[in-house]
């Protein structure tokens, strides 16, 4: 095992983590060590900053940039670390190869726990923002770091190949990066033009249940970016930090990115491309709040209100709508029944030790039942469908990421969290269900529906009970635990919630794939 992966199995999880950023500056504070501290805060950290550069720049562009002398660079590490405990580092501009070599001398003698490094080394325009030496230097840092987060061009840059020209290539070339380097890769699709925008955590070390496990969500048309991979960067060490899980974390930051990319037009900052909206989440949590009633809304109310969002993409995608229609390849379907059959079997241990720790008889008696159907009734009709079809034995990477997911809660023992992260599994179903059963009622009879049945079962009435019941309990719950674990909850059922978002869409990424 390497000095790297001991400092990071050694490392005690912190619900607020304390995140360093070292990174240059941006006086609009949409990117750079600004937009750094503004990520790390919204994702539940403490952040710190060490100034590498200051750039006088604002949303048009660059004007300049002036680096403190090295020296100065060492005291502020220094002052740091000397006293404060650091639970992840993100890295950012590093100018010059001096700057450069003191930031690596500094990681050999304070090992933080979790490094992060967005290699700043192309420019949008396209420039190249380091000389060759420097470059060299910085390609030399990636292996003392877990996670590099280069955008197409420096990935390119990093490897000394000419920039991919599609998503598959930049994939590959995250696999030559993760090889020679030892290194997690954490490559962007922003830069294609596609509909949506795919991430993809790539490892070749055996760090994560598949070498690659991919994400993706649709694109989100704005010009507002500023500062996007500095804040995707710092966002990622932190949430790494409070669950020392890649695909989590990424699941999560995900989430939170597209929010803060779909509401980065409300900020109205600079002329140019403008920042993106770190802090919409709490801000809408504000003004909902001086709107709430002096009988406040049960705490699935707010769980229902953070994934807004993700209930509007599930109903647009292409899976949702063919299967909406009756045009769903069956080749689709059928790799999704697959992949939901194997889901079920894990779904079902999560939800019998929920029945375990559950605090009363009816909460124990209902998460036993709900268990025992998943075996039984769903996996039936599993086989009903499969019936023609091999039986499913490789979980693909957003049923990986899922179940990993609620295994780690369910190993955790929190009641109150463990029933948030089971919730999307029924509340997303029978939403789902609901609507486009509602729209097959809508069909004449001449117009025969291939997924007739998959309707009925998740829009009937037993499985809607089961659903209220879910809900209702979580409440219940909710009324009970502290401010910190319903944060906690929200956090899960979020996680849940996106990857029942991804699930939909996991045939599709096959056929991209």
């Amino acid at each position: 095992m390497s000095p790297m992966i001991d400092r990071i199995s050694d490392h005690t999880l912190n619900e607020t983590p304390r995140i360093l950023s070292i990174a240059g500056t941006d006086p609009t504070g949409g990117a750079g060590i600004q937009a750094d501290l503004k990520s790390i805060a919204a994702n539940g950290g403490y952040g710190m900053a060490v100034v590498s550069a200051l750039v006088a720049q604002n949303t048009l562009g660059v004007r300049s940039v002036h680096i403190p002398p090295v020296a100065f660079l060492r005291q502020q590490l220094s002052a740091v670390s000397d006293d404060v405990t650091i639970d992840a580092v993100k890295i950012g501009m590093l100018a010059d190869l001096d700057v450069i070599n003191e930031v690596r001398s500094w990681l050999d003698v304070c090992r933080p726990p979790i490094v992060v490094l967005d290699p700043v080394m192309v420019a949008t325009s396209g420039d190249r923002l380091l000389d060759p030496s420097a470059e060299q230097a910085l390609r030399d840092l990636i292996p003392l770091v877990d996670l590099v987060t280069p955008n197409v061009p420096e990935l390119a840059v990093l490897l000394a190949e000419p920039p991919a020209a599609d998503w598959a290539e930049a994939v590959a070339q995250g696999r030559r990066l993760s090889a020679r380097a030892g290194v997690t890769v954490l490559v962007k699709g922003g830069h294609f033009d596609d509909t949506d925008c795919p991430d993809a955590l790539v490892n070749t070390q055996g760090l994560l249940a598949h070498s690659v496990v991919e994400f993706t969500a649709p694109r989100i048309i704005t010009k507002n970016t500023h500062g996007t991979g500095c804040s995707l960067s710092s966002a990622m060490a932190t949430v790494q930090a409070r669950t020392g899980d890649w695909a989590q974390s990424l699941a999560e930051v995900k989430d939170w990115l597209q929010d803060a990319l779909t509401y980065a037009d409300d900020l109205e900052v600079g002329r140019g491309n403008g920042p993106i909206h770190h802090f919409h989440r709490l801000f809408s949590e504000a003004s909902a709040a001086s709107a709430v009633p002096a009988d406040p809304a049960p705490f699935s109310s707010t769980l229902w209100r953070d994934v807004e969002l993700i209930r509007l993409q599930i109903f647009d995608l292409p899976f949702i709508t063919d299967l909406s229609s009756g045009a769903l390849a069956e080749e689709d379907f059928s790799y999704y029944l697959a992949q939901d059959a194997l889901y079920l079997a894990t779904y079902a241990r999560v939800l019998a030790h929920a029945s375990e720790l559950a605090p009363t008889v009816s909460a124990q008696r209902f998460l036993a039942d709900s268990a025992a159907r998943c075996r039984d009734v769903e996996s039936e009709l599993h086989r009903s469908w499969l019936r023609q079809q091999p039986d499913p034995d490789e979980a693909g990477p957003v049923t990986t990421g899922y179940v990993d997911h609620l295994l780690a809660t369910s190993e955790a023992g929190n009641y109150a969290v463990l029933l948030a992260a089971l919730l999307p599994c029924f509340w997303l179903y029978s939403d789902v269900g609901d609507r486009l059963h509602a729209e097959f009622l809508s069909r004449t009879e001449e117009e025969a529906h291939p997924y007739a049945a998959w309707l009925e079962t998740y829009s009937d009435e037993e499985f809607a009970a089961a659903t209220r019941q879910a809900i209702a309990l979580t409440d219940d719950v909710a009324a009970t635990v502290s401010e910190s674990e319903c944060a906690a909850m929200r956090q899960a059922f979020t996680t849940s919630a996106r990857f029942e978002l991804d699930f939909f869409d996991a045939p599709r990424q096959l056929v991209k794939a």
